[in-house]
């Protein structure tokens, strides 16, 4: 499964080409990550990432136009890592079916949130956010489009399974995913298997015999 296309929301911004632009980058997100984790995506600011980072305030700027855009970039670093994850675990999934297609996408996703704590405040909790909530949206458009195509291509579902089926699926997970980790990062576990379960049931009124029973690889 081909990743995701990635997102044309980020305001564009200086591509760093050296190496060491390119760690220093990486050092004021990675900066900007923990402190919000810490303290959540209001209470940051430009100046407390730069110092974090170790860098000047100035050096953010050549990178970043404000805190937004560095609060976007990350959203978009973590949605690239859950793309390729959601394309591997797929890739290695023996027996492909509505049901394990529904279940390795949704875990693909949980372990990507497990990972990248600041991921869950930026993006499943902070949709008050015009930029983050327009950002999520066109991704998971994306996502729909993706694994629409996929699971037609397979054999899985059929042809007439609508992209704005898919898309709808794609929104209901997300939005137990939001429910999920609402007050914990480490995620609400009963609650995510119930999704698992509800955006399966859903999308398996448009399965194949063989996406129901299952295609071996």
């Amino acid at each position: 499964m081909p990743a995701a296309a990635t997102s044309t929301t980020t305001p564009k911004r200086r591509v760093p080409r050296q190496e060491r632009s390119r760690r220093r980058v990486e050092d004021l997100l990675d900066a900007a990550a923990r402190l919000v984790v810490e303290h959540g995506v209001e209470a940051v600011t430009t100046r407390d990432i730069a110092e974090a980072a170790g860098a000047p305030v100035a050096s953010l700027y050549q990178y970043f136009s404000d805190k937004e855009d560095v609060m976007l970039a990350l959203a978009q670093r973590d949605m690239d890592e859950m793309d390729t994850q959601v394309a591997e675990d797929l890739a290695a999934v023996e027996e492909l079916s509505v049901a394990s297609l529904v279940r390795t996408t949704m875990r693909a996703f949980v372990s990507v949130y497990h990972r990248r704590p600041a991921f869950v405040e930026i993006y499943l909790r902070g949709r008050t956010n015009v930029a983050v909530h327009r950002f999520g949206r066109e991704h998971n458009a994306r996502i729909a489009e993706t694994l629409q195509s996929f699971a037609v291509d397979a054999g899985l579902a059929r042809p007439d399974l609508p992209v704005s089926a898919a898309l709808l699926a794609v929104e209901v997970g997300d939005r137990v995913f939001q429910l999920a980790f609402e007050d914990s990062l480490d995620g609400d576990e009963a609650m995510v298997e119930e999704g698992i379960a509800l955006v399966t049931a859903y999308l398996e009124r448009y399965a194949t015999p063989a996406g129901l029973d299952g295609v071996r690889r």
